[in-house]
């Protein structure tokens, strides 16, 4: 194992236990600000960590503005002194009062949300116009994953004049996420960003001819902000979320990018029911199932360990380095998703110069906190 996922003493870490090594935390924070070049730029994503003392992190470092998904992390970014925060969810049945109360809980706050449907933004007009309250809506733009959005063009620029023209609602720009820009190459993944832009740099000219104001253009996500980075709109804010945490996925799809895997996930072993198989305690209630069973982490001190199986409590690995290994031995494992990982505990334990430190409450993993 590296000397920077070294601990002294895991005596008393209740495993599977998510552990989050500050020091390449805060690294790869500083490599997501020198990318963005200005922490004005950026509006990181808190799916991934969904923990308030993160995001304090960010705004020591002067990031004052958040995207979320959920009204929890809305709060939480709040709470941890986020001015700026951006719901990039569309809202249906009680999110829209929800809405209300979060303008009134924090009037401080700039808030924003997302729009893709004509009858969602006069819903959402009626609810914050009758309650005395405005907010501010971004169009999401489809551009191409084909899960929420409209394509850049007429019916985007159609429901942006619905917006200005609707009580209760400013127009706040676009949102312009592209998840399916997965290419490994950075030089193809940059000719499917820049196909993705010109579509979006297109309504944005033809909104500024109508009057409309585009105040910002929130884009990308980790492997494609690098790349909206380079670009001279100063409208452009770059959203990355997995890289303050990096995993085991984005490491393998974008060997471009210069961050390290920070959120590891202690295990024990308690079987060896063959001289080849090792069990663990790391079932997929502690680490994210999303991805294919049999590739959901990876084990650095046995990198030829293969997975055969896995419930709910147990992992059951098969590896030619069987042999020494015995009950109660100790592994990390990087997790190939950890947002979803990261939701899975309650809380983490936060590891700096090799010692458990403290730990910090995963709040946000829940849909309520208050609001």
């Amino acid at each position: 194992m590296r000397d920077c996922y070294r601990i002294t003493d895991t005596s008393e870490i209740i495993t599977p236990a998510l552990l989050i090594f500050s020091e390449l935390l805060e690294q790869n924070l500083r490599a997501m600000l020198e990318i963005a070049g200005d922490p004005g730029r950026l509006r990181p994503h808190c799916k991934t960590h969904k923990i308030q003392e993160v995001a304090e992190l960010g705004c020591r470092h002067g990031i004052h503005k958040g995207k979320c998904a959920t009204f929890a992390e809305a709060e939480m970014l709040a709470r941890a002194g986020v001015d700026d925060i951006f719901l990039a969810y569309p809202l249906v049945g009680p999110n829209l009062a929800r809405a209300v109360e979060f303008r009134r809980r924090y009037p401080g706050v700039i808030f924003a949300v997302t729009a893709d449907d004509p009858e969602q933004v006069h819903r959402l007009s009626e609810t914050m116009a009758g309650a005395g309250q405005s907010i501010e809506v971004l169009v999401d733009i489809d551009t191409g994953q084909h899960r929420t959005g409209v394509p850049a063009g007429n019916r985007a620029a159609e429901l942006y004049q619905l917006i200005a023209r609707l009580p209760g609602l400013r127009p706040g720009g676009l949102h312009v996420y592209d998840g399916h820009n997965h290419q490994r190459d950075l030089a193809e993944r940059r000719k499917a960003v820049l196909a993705c832009w010109e579509p979006v740099d297109a309504l944005r000219q033809q909104l500024a001819v109508a009057g409309l104001p585009v105040p910002r253009i929130v884009a990308g996500g980790t492997g494609s902000f690098p790349i909206f980075a380079t670009m001279p709109f100063p409208e452009l804010e770059l959203s990355p979320g997995t890289v303050i945490f990096h995993d085991a996925g984005y490491g393998e799809m974008f060997p471009d990018l210069c961050f390290e895997p920070a959120a590891l996930v202690l295990t024990r072993v308690i079987s060896r029911p063959t001289p080849q198989r090792v069990t663990l305690d790391l079932g997929y209630k502690a680490i994210a199932s999303d991805p294919p069973a049999g590739n959901r982490l990876t084990i650095p001190d046995l990198p030829d360990a293969k997975a055969v199986l896995q419930n709910e409590e147990h992992l059951v690995i098969e590896t030619e380095r069987a042999g020494p290994i015995r009950i109660g031995d100790e592994f990390l494992a990087i997790p190939r998703h950890v947002c979803p990982t990261t939701a899975l505990h309650k809380q983490v334990y936060v590891i700096r110069n090799q010692s458990v430190v403290g730990t910090w409450n995963v709040v946000a993993r829940d849909r309520q906190l208050t609001i």
